[in-house]
């Protein structure tokens, strides 16, 4: 019993990762001669992968067709969106969103939607990358 995850881990240790590759395998602290490099050909970027057909990325808000009904802010689980009722119109935290689309399902003028945007990571939560308005 006491080596019983034995197998399972040899097994592991010889399968292909399930992850994808970043697109540089080594992203350097300096970003400009990073990139310098990419167009001399020195350094080689790995192609980013296809998302899967029906990948639910970064939301895509289009605040031209928002009605302002707020039936997005009753289904998210998250709390992920905030009304400004100024402007009637809202605000969607991606830091505190779990992507479960129900957002978009409930939506009846499908003005918000998912992208196959990924990339999303940041130090601060209340970033401009991470507010879509």
């Amino acid at each position: 019993m006491k080596f019983s995850m034995l197998p399972q881990v040899f097994v592991q240790m010889f399968k292909k990762p399930w992850t994808n590759k970043f697109p540089a395998k080594y992203i350097p602290s300096n970003t400009t001669k990073f990139l310098e490099d990419v167009g001399a050909g020195k350094v080689k970027i790995i192609p980013p992968v296809k998302t899967p057909e029906g990948f639910r990325g970064k939301i895509i808000y289009d605040a031209e067709k928002c009605i302002g009904c707020q039936l997005c802010i009753k289904v998210c689980p998250c709390g992920a969106i905030e009304f400004k009722p100024e402007e009637k119109k809202i605000k969607i935290y991606l830091a505190r969103c779990c992507f479960c689309s129900q957002c978009n399902d409930v939506c009846p003028t499908k003005c918000l939607s998912m992208s196959d945007e990924f990339l999303l990571a940041d130090a601060d939560p209340y970033s401009k990358d991470l507010i879509v308005e």
